[in-house]
């Protein structure tokens, strides 16, 4: 994992809300799905906040939007908010 990588989750009655901090490798893509998998099951909406991440590896991408499809068909609504939600829609 990255050194500085950190990831928060806030829920709600409807929602699930990630935030994320610090840079952004493949061993932090594995982290937030492994997040997504534990807490994520209960929520039709997930919002995933990538406002705070300083260097975002291609790498980490890859990793994450290959595994978007498992997560997805699982009825779950994947949300990118913040200024680098573009990198990580598929």
């Amino acid at each position: 994992m990255a050194s500085n990588f950190q990831l928060f989750l806030n829920q709600n009655r409807d929602s699930l809300h990630f935030h994320l901090y610090g840079d952004f490798d493949g061993i932090s893509a594995h982290e937030l799905i492994h997040a997504l998998k534990k807490h994520g099951n209960d929520y039709f909406e997930v919002f995933i906040d990538t406002n705070d991440l300083t260097q975002i590896h291609s790498f980490g991408v890859d990793v994450f939007q290959n595994n978007l499809n498992f997560l997805t068909k699982k009825n779950r609504n994947i949300i990118f908010i913040g200024r680098h939600k573009r990198r990580f829609a598929a």
